[in-house]
Order: C-alpha cells, then structure tokens, then sequence
C-alpha cells in the first residue's frame, strides 16, 4: 500500500473542484454532476499512476458502488461500498440510483467537495439540494440515526415547503422500512 497512498497523497493536491454546472429545475439549484466530479479528480489521478474504477454489486432494492483506486505498480485501495436505494423500482430508478451513488461515492473517496458558486461560502446561503438530502436520509441505519439526519435536514430546508416535503417523504419511507425490520 506504500505507492498507492504515496501517489493518492500527490493526486489530490491536482483535485480541482466539482463545477456546479448542471440545473435542477424542481429546486432551481445548481449542482456538479458525475461528469463534473470526475472531471475533477481524473487527470490528478491518471498523472500520478492511479486509475478509478467503480465497480458494482447485486442489489434488490437499489444499487451498491464500490470505488477502487488501482495503482500501476498493481496495489489496489478500495474506498468501501455505498448502497443507494432506488426511489422508484424502474430503470430511470435504478439508473438514477446509480448515478447519484457513483457521485457521491467518488466525492467522498477522493475528499472533494462542489464547488461554492460564488467564491464566498460564508456569506451567501447555500443552494440546497433536497433530492440529495432525502437520500441520505433513506439511507438512515437506525431510528436513531433517522431522528438525527430528519433534524438536520429540516434546519436546512429554512422554511422551503417544496424541500420540507421531499425529506419529509424520506423520512416516512425509511421509518416504515426500518419498523418492518424490527
């Protein structure tokens, strides 16, 4: 593992950021899509030995993604696996699923984040992405932790019915899918 994490370490220093170039018309929000995120990261990784793959595994009720960093010297790092459930048991579901789960999956590997569209975070409200919220939310582990991420989603939201409705909708999904596990 010594030149994969070595050649990982010069890799994210050429990480750029995650453009929000794509439009979401329901929230009128911006947000950087798959393309974006692996704009971001490729060439850093290509230039430094290390090639990404996202591999995918079996799953019934949505999709999983395993991120993978191969390095050319043949040591592999895998950042873990991510299940995604699909919000509606079609193709455009799953496919959706996928997508979303590549994203994120990718992000949190490699450390990134979007990019803020106005170069000052502090001082401007951040575009807020409901259907991203909800979820995580669906991806709640306990009732707990449902409670938890509910809570902070709903500060977020700061009043917007249309946000409050689809992290509303997640909650009730997910609470009734971890009451039947019980």
């Amino acid at each position: 593992m010594k030149q994969i994490a070595s050649a990982l370490v010069k890799a994210q220093r050429e990480f750029g950021p995650a453009l929000k170039t794509s439009r979401n018309p329901h929230f009128k929000s911006k947000y950087a899509d798959l393309s974006a995120v692996v704009e971001a990261v490729i060439d850093g990784l290509n230039n430094n030995g290390i090639m990404l793959m996202q591999h995918t595994h079996e799953c019934a009720d949505g999709v999983i993604v395993e991120t993978m960093f191969i390095h050319e010297s043949g040591e592999m790092l895998s950042a873990g696996k991510l299940h995604m459930p699909a919000t509606k048991q079609d193709a455009q579901g799953f496919a959706s699923a996928l997508t979303y789960a590549r994203r994120n999956s990718l992000m949190s590997a490699c450390g990134i984040a979007p990019e803020d569209d106005d170069g000052n975070a502090a001082s401007k409200k951040q575009d807020l992405d409901a259907n991203a919220i909800a979820q995580i939310i669906l991806n709640a582990a306990s009732m707990d932790d449902l409670k938890m991420l509910y809570a902070k989603a709903y500060k977020q939201c700061q009043g917007d019915q249309q946000a409050l409705t689809v992290i509303e909708d997640a909650k009730n999904k997910r609470k009734a899918e971890l009451m039947e596990i019980r």
